[in-house]
């Protein structure tokens, strides 16, 4: 799959990416994006063609990476086993459909969405995250 940042300087190319979307309303997400963090999992090889994305980092296991020209976000990254979480709104032309949402105990109440997918609290993320360690 690939996609670009708003202006065109970045070039995603993911691979191994999934046609699944995963939903993060954890705080951080929605202050970095606004709004719940809509991403595609993918591996550790995706690649950056053009200018190189600028990188937050975000946490202590996490980075985070945008467009240095027009500020697109363009993904969450785990820093320990370099696997990438690109942001759905990237790839305009991939059949993608929302599977998971994540932190459900930090969502605000302000939104609902009408899919019925699992979700995790964001104690239950942890637990999962430290268990594949």
């Amino acid at each position: 799959m690939k996609g670009t940042c708003l202006c065109g300087a970045i070039e995603v190319i993911a691979g191994d990416a999934h046609v699944q979307i995963g939903l993060c309303h954890c705080s951080m997400c929605r202050r970095w994006s606004g709004g719940p963090f809509f991403a595609v999992h993918c591996d550790d090889k995706v690649r950056f063609n053009g200018a190189e994305p600028r990188r937050y980092r975000s946490s202590e296991w996490a980075e985070r990476g945008f467009c240095g020209d027009c500020g697109t976000h363009l993904f969450y990254r785990l820093v320990p086993d370099g696997e990438y979480f690109v942001s759905a709104g990237l790839f305009q032309q991939a059949p993608l459909e929302l599977v998971s949402q994540i932190f459900i105990d930090e969502k605000p109440p302000f939104y609902a969405l009408a899919n019925d997918t699992p979700t995790l609290t964001g104690k239950q993320v942890f637990e999962q995250f430290a268990a594949g360690q």
